[in-house]
């Protein structure tokens, strides 16, 4: 079968090969990918910022239907739909993996960055990282479920109530799920861009999100001032990895307001205003991948409508087109890109 393969670490080393169709052992599924979707990490990974085991076939977020079963394995059989973890491997003994916090866990193995994932016709997940697929969830919608778990996962991070007023920063696709997980908590949710994000910006008024603002054309704290009387706003989400989207974020929540970092920043340290977290009694958390508990909730949300995962999906190419997805992405065309496999 044919692979996208990131065979050296730094910048580009992304190339399509062939390679044995995996074997399926005792406790796991082997899935034909149907949809697999390129993350920022994947990115970030082709760019030389991210880094993985190499060689391995990049893909964490897919969906598509189990084709063989392993020993061992009866809640599965050929034909079901599925989605399934990043989770290959974990310890099992920490105390982490003992409370369910997968993503935590040091010894930790992934699809798509330490073990082969979905950029290829098939692959090998655990048979407990595995998802059936509710009956209203398509495949392209599925194969997205792992971001909109991020997402959820975030959110579950903070406290929001019916009407709060949450902004997230930053209207790429996961700072688009989040801004809709957020307002399936019933709060008020605003969403902020540049000009360069004027194709997502509108998106998410498609999406329903209650405000889209462009940060170089409207002044964003003045509407969260009059949205609060001028409390700010309760909840932010920084999803953008922008530093400048910190800073404003910080300033735009009240007194006692919460703060999410969710996106990654190209340099881990970055300028961070402490005396305003100091000053306002700021709750700051950080929100890492997701786990195990996130996924079904995930789910759900698209099957009853309260995400609409499809409507992100502006460009798919197979495999081979790799350098034209890319190129998609960079120039801020599209919104979310999903690759299929091919023989």
């Amino acid at each position: 079968m044919k692979a996208l393969v990131k065979k050296e670490l730094g910048y580009g080393g992304l190339e399509i090969q062939d390679k044995e169709e995996p074997q399926v052992g005792r406790d796991q599924v082997k899935i034909e990918v149907v949809y697999a979707g390129i993350c920022g990490s994947d990115i970030h990974t082709y760019e030389g910022h991210y880094k993985v085991k190499v060689p391995v076939t990049l893909g964490h977020e897919f969906s598509g239907k189990v084709v063989e079963v392993g020993e061992g394995v009866n809640e599965f059989k050929v034909g079901d739909r599925v989605t399934s973890e990043t989770t290959f491997y974990i310890c099992g003994e920490c105390e982490y993996c003992q409370s369910g916090d997968f993503n935590l866990c040091n010894y930790r193995k992934g699809l798509g960055t330490q073990q082969d994932g979905g950029f290829a016709k098939y692959l090998i997940a655990r048979k407990d990282s595995v998802h059936h697929l509710p009956e209203k969830v398509d495949y392209q919608s599925a194969s997205m479920t792992e971001p909109l778990a991020c997402t959820y996962h975030a959110v579950a991070k903070t406290v929001i109530n019916d009407g709060d007023v949450v902004v997230v920063m930053g209207p790429g696709p996961i700072g688009l799920f989040t801004a809709q997980v957020a307002k399936s908590h019933g709060a008020q949710v605003l969403i902020a861009g540049l000009t360069s994000d004027r194709v997502r910006l509108e998106k998410a008024r498609e999406l329903g999100i209650d405000y889209a603002v462009n940060t170089q054309e409207q002044d964003i704290k003045e509407l969260v001032n009059r949205l609060t009387d001028g409390y700010g706003a309760d909840v932010v989400f920084e999803c953008s990895g922008a530093s400048p989207a910190a800073k404003q974020g910080l300033d735009l929540l009240r007194k006692k307001g919460q703060y999410g970092q969710v996106g990654i920043f190209p340099q881990s340290e970055v300028p961070f205003d402490l005396e305003k977290i100091i000053q306002k009694e700021i709750r700051v958390v950080g929100s890492r991948s997701q786990k195990p508990a996130d996924w079904e909730p995930s789910l759900e949300l698209m099957n009853n409508g309260s995400v609409n995962a499809k409507a992100m999906v502006t460009h798919e190419f197979d495999i081979t087109q790799w350098e034209e997805a890319y190129q998609a992405i960079k120039n801020g065309e599209a919104i979310k890109v999903l690759l299929t496999p091919v023989e």
